[in-house]
């Protein structure tokens, strides 16, 4: 059997993050074992619908790598892939079950529905009330034109049990089960129905969804067994909870929304994380690999996943983990890799083009995101009369009067050298032997003249490479003279 799985979001908005879990599991799911991954668009929900919302999913799945086989824009034998498409095939269906007596037209007004919601004591559903009409009464409302929806008819004791990959084996007393609209009033079929009848005509083998949906499968089941199809493999996700800070400081974990920070996949890449970081740790949110390892492509997942690891528990969206998954991606990237994302932010602060092999070096180990750039590099274009307690530094045995003389002695060492790295760190370590202090009493004041703030990336020869020599010189000696 080719495992057939599919992604089927409603168009209503951006893409979130447990969406985004949900297509590459299904994804996984597929790939790992040679399947086909499908996407479905289901946009019957028009109150909902968001215009433009289609092709953020199609640019999501783009930027995310998680290319489909079958889909709206590319086709395939089972289409069409847009539920929108597909409204006149699902009536025909529901009118079967009613044939075969699985199924009934209730003829309910709106204003009956709610006055049982209102005097009912407690939880109820529907009271059945149309299910035994009989022929005639049927008859004559369908002659009258009264607007109509299509139920199943549910079984009204015994149990509904089924097997879910991850939760092991489910049972529902089947009172509790309603009996589910198939068909609305305008002709439109529900999300439940229009989902199996789309599921099965498109060969769907392994139904992956969040957890949420537990409750409703014995739905989705009996809908199965009253066409007499195949029951798909089912594989529910665990939640995904978000972590916040109450009142009183106490941590408080929740189910993740944007109160919690970015949950979108395109705000978070806005923010400055990597596709790829975002994917594999999304990976992680709810599976576990066999070994210890938590770096991965998305080539390495499809080898890797197991949906055996797949767990129980809620996972917990930790931002300082996605940062740290962000940083290892950095770090493994080559210079020219690094160079691509980095050069924006380069051409901002003004970086000569001869700098980019010495900042490859010095900040692939030291940035989280590609945005920090921006403030480590900022001291290149902006300079001005800074705090001179900067110069005072315990450890590098520092004071604002060791540094005026420092700087003193340094300035016309500087002013005859090659502009190179070398050259500068081995002046300025000669220098320090010479006048028989730690070099860091040299590198520290020569440092901070030359940046103006405390934190660079890079020590003092580092820092007057990116600033050149004409105007590493200016600022030092404009340092001095303010000492």
């Amino acid at each position: 059997m080719t495992i057939r799985t599919r992604f089927a979001p409603s168009p209503t908005g951006f893409m979130h993050v447990g969406n985004l879990r949900t297509a590459l599991y299904e994804y996984l799911v597929a790939k790992h074992a040679g399947g086909t991954f499908v996407l479905r668009i289901e946009d019957t929900d028009r109150e909902r619908y968001v215009e433009g919302a289609t092709q953020v999913i199609y640019d999501t799945m783009k930027i995310a790598g998680l290319e489909h086989d079958e889909g709206p824009d590319i086709g395939g034998e089972f289409g069409p892939y847009v539920q929108s498409e597909r409204l006149s095939m699902y009536k025909p269906y529901a009118e079967q079950l009613i044939n075969e007596g699985k199924a009934y037209r209730c003829f309910c007004t709106k204003e009956r529905l709610e006055s049982l919601r209102e005097n009912a004591d407690g939880v109820v559903g529907y009271d059945r009330h149309c299910r035994d009409l009989s022929a005639e009464e049927i008859e004559a409302n369908l002659n009258a034109g009264i607007p109509y929806v299509i139920r199943q008819k549910m079984p009204l004791d015994g149990e509904t049990t089924y097997h879910d990959f991850v939760y092991g084996d489910i049972t529902f007393p089947n009172k509790d089960l309603d009996d589910q609209i198939l068909i609305k009033t305008d002709g439109f079929p529900t999300y439940n129905f229009a989902n199996v009848i789309d599921d099965h005509t498109m060969g769907i083998t392994h139904v992956v969804r969040g957890s949420e949906y537990l409750s409703s499968t014995p739905k989705y089941n009996l809908l199965y067994e009253a066409f007499g199809w195949e029951i798909p493999t089912y594989i529910h996700l665990p939640l995904i909870m978000g972590k916040s800070v109450d009142e009183e400081g106490k941590e408080v974990i929740s189910k993740l929304s944007k109160r919690h920070g970015s949950t979108g996949f395109i705000d978070l890449i806005n923010e400055g994380y990597l596709p790829e970081a975002i994917i594999n740790y999304i990976a992680l949110l709810g599976w576990a690999p066999k070994d210890t390892r938590e770096i991965f492509s998305l080539e390495e997942l499809v080898k890797e996943f197991d949906v055996s690891g797949i767990s129980k528990s809620p996972a917990v969206f930790d931002y300082d983990k996605l940062a740290w998954v962000n940083a290892e991606h950095i770090k493994a990237m080559s210079d020219e890799e690094f160079l691509t994302h980095a050069k924006p932010f380069y051409d901002e602060a003004g970086v000569d083009p001869s700098c980019y092999a010495l900042l490859a070096e010095l900040l692939k180990p030291r940035i989280t995101k590609f945005t920090e750039i921006t403030e480590k590099l900022s001291f290149i274009k902006n300079y001005g009369d800074f705090e001179l307690e900067l110069f005072e530094h315990k450890k590098s045995k520092s004071t604002l009067e060791s540094s005026k003389e420092m700087l003193e002695k340094a300035i016309p060492v500087l002013e005859d050298l090659d502009w190179d790295r070398e050259a500068i760190t081995e002046a300025m370590k000669t220098l320090a032997e010479s006048l028989e202090v730690k070099n860091s009493v040299v590198m520290w004041p020569v440092r901070i003249a030359a940046a103006g703030v405390s934190v660079t990336p890079g020590g003092c020869a580092e820092v007057m490479l990116l600033l050149g020599k004409e105007e590493s010189l200016k600022r030092i000696k404009y340092a001095y003279s303010r000492l």
